[in-house]
């Protein structure tokens, strides 16, 4: 697979249903920054047709290595994140998927019956990450049961697979110095931070410190009618020096947490 093609699509992607990354990326470039990304993080199920080793596949055929994983006892959530020690600039790779196990009964039956409802074939595609919503027109009863219990399992109902965020990564940006300047000129140009445990998540102490701004909110068609729901957003990222002078390359269990409530519906009723 042509890596360069591959990351091109999966942007292509992902600003499609993403207006304010467009918005970010522009003003970013009007301001004269090149702007890099950090990482692209997908969601996903833990059913052995869909989970993280299925969703990686692509990314270890360019040469990705698994680096380290993550647990998120409270969402429910399990991660690996990937790198791709050949090239120090391509994107790491950051794929979650949700534990279903520890959910109700009726939530595992719907995201097992929603898979089953799929061509199978489809799980065995190289691009499934690019499919987007495989399955039939969703149900907003059912979107709204999913989401009383994970705002991340009705997220991917609607979304299916795509990636959920990409990261500008602020160390490579030359007018601001830190993620302070850099949330301050986003809040000048009317983006919405993600306050939920706090405006930065992370510290200098923990070597990453990480911001967003809200998700977009898309028209999405439903078999009771149009409703509006929670898509994609920006996340950015500035990473400190380890002792032996490289830069962090991991992750904060406790700010991507966090980070996760971005796409929720609640913080847009803020």
């Amino acid at each position: 697979m042509n890596s360069t093609l591959f990351f091109s699509a999966l942007w292509k992607q992902y600003a499609s249903k993403t207006p304010s990354a467009y918005k970010v990326r522009s003003l970013l470039e009007e301001a004269n920054e090149t702007v890099y990304n950090d990482h692209i993080a997908i969601r996903t199920f833990d059913d052995s047709r869909t989970d993280i080793e299925v969703i990686a596949k692509p990314f270890l055929s360019m040469g990705y290595t698994e680096m380290g994983e993550y647990h998120f006892e409270a969402k429910k959530l399990y991660a690996k994140h990937y790198e791709n020690l050949e090239n120090p600039d391509a994107p790491k790779i950051f794929i979650s998927q949700l534990l279903t196990k520890h959910f109700s009964a009726e939530l595992q039956s719907t995201v097992k019956d929603l898979l089953d409802s799929c061509n199978q074939e489809i799980f065995n595609q190289e691009d499934l990450i690019l499919r987007g919503r495989v399955w039939e027109t969703p149900s907003y009863e059912v979107y709204q049961s999913l989401q009383s219990e994970s705002e991340y399992a009705a997220w991917m109902y609607v979304n299916g697979f795509c990636s959920n965020h990409f990261t500008v990564d602020v160390n490579k940006l030359r007018g601001f110095s830190n993620l302070e300047s850099l949330n301050e000129f986003l809040k000048e140009n009317s983006f919405v931070m993600n306050t939920s445990g706090g405006e930065i998540k992370g510290t200098p102490e923990q070597l990453l410190e990480q911001s967003s701004i809200l998700a977009d909110k898309i028209e999405m068609e439903f078999i009771e009618g149009t409703q509006e729901v929670t898509s994609c957003y920006y996340e950015f990222a500035y990473r400190y020096q380890q002792e032996n002078g490289s830069l962090f390359k991991g992750f904060i269990a406790n700010s991507a947490d966090k980070i996760f409530e971005s796409t929720d519906m609640k913080l847009q009723k803020v």
